[in-house]
């Protein structure tokens, strides 16, 4: 069922599967850009694969996206930002600290939370994303312009368009993507990586050209693990077995 917590002035949607009455350890999923919750972690099977393994599962919409609030100025977004939102619910929810996992976007967010909030993060799963954390993952320009596009057809771009085909068919608010897109790439420096001092996993799918590499990212982080997704893309690889064991695994045997 989903529920609403205040972030700031904004609304954010939430689920709990399991409730406070469940004995394993919560984990936090942060979905990636344009989809939400239900897209990025349910119709996937990760709420069934992680409770199946004895965790408490908890997912949000990030502002701009699912049933949260969706302000349509690019100043509302940011990656700092939305890793509040994430520390928020964890407070409205009176938990000390989580497991958090992150695809793409929620990678991002993730590990900014990882920084921000360290005492609120026990490990960090960072998957769809890799070296692109630090070196980028190209301009956000001709996405906002897919999104603001007035059909799919006048998108030029392969990147646009499969974007704005995505957020078509989520029923995205595109304005809200559009600003959210503009505001939230930040990148993080070596020297700030080399800051989190957590268990860390990094999980990219082989043909991802989207995330950048797993194993160069991992190697700016201490002791963090690098898992590939074998061939699999950006989009493919949320939902892979192997994927989903690997995390699995990786959650049972962090300290």
């Amino acid at each position: 069922m989903v529920q609403f917590f205040r972030s700031g002035d904004l609304s954010i949607a939430y689920v709990d599967e399991g409730g406070s009455e469940v004995d394993g350890d919560p984990i936090l999923l942060i979905h990636g850009f344009a989809s939400n919750h239900r897209v990025n972690w349910l119709s996937t099977g990760w709420f069934s694969t992680l409770l199946d393994a004895g965790r408490r599962v908890i997912a949000l919409d990030n502002r701009g996206h699912g049933e949260s609030d969706k302000p349509h100025d690019a100043a509302s977004y940011g990656t700092p930002v939305m890793a509040d939102d994430a520390a928020r619910l964890l407070d409205h929810l009176e938990i000390a600290n989580a497991d958090v996992m992150g695809y793409s976007m929620g990678a991002r967010i993730s590990a900014f939370m990882g920084l921000q909030h360290p005492g609120r993060v026990r490990s960090c799963i960072l998957s769809g994303l890799g070296s692109g954390l630090v070196n980028g993952v190209g301009a956000p320009g001709p996405i906002a312009e897919a999104l603001l596009a007035p059909s799919l057809a006048d998108v030029e771009t392969d990147t646009g368009r499969m974007f704005r085909a995505f957020a078509d068919q989520t029923g995205a608010d595109r304005q809200a993507l559009a600003g959210c897109i503009t505001a939230s790439r930040q990148t993080l420096s070596p020297d700030e990586l080399a800051k989190l001092d957590l268990p860390v996993l990094v999980a990219v799918g082989t043909e991802d050209d989207i995330g950048g590499s797993a194993d160069e990212l991992a190697k700016l982080i201490p002791g963090a693990q690098a898992f590939a997704i074998e061939g699999r893309d950006h989009m493919k690889a949320v939902g892979d077995r192997s994927h989903k064991a690997a995390v699995v695994e990786f959650l049972g045997r962090r300290p």
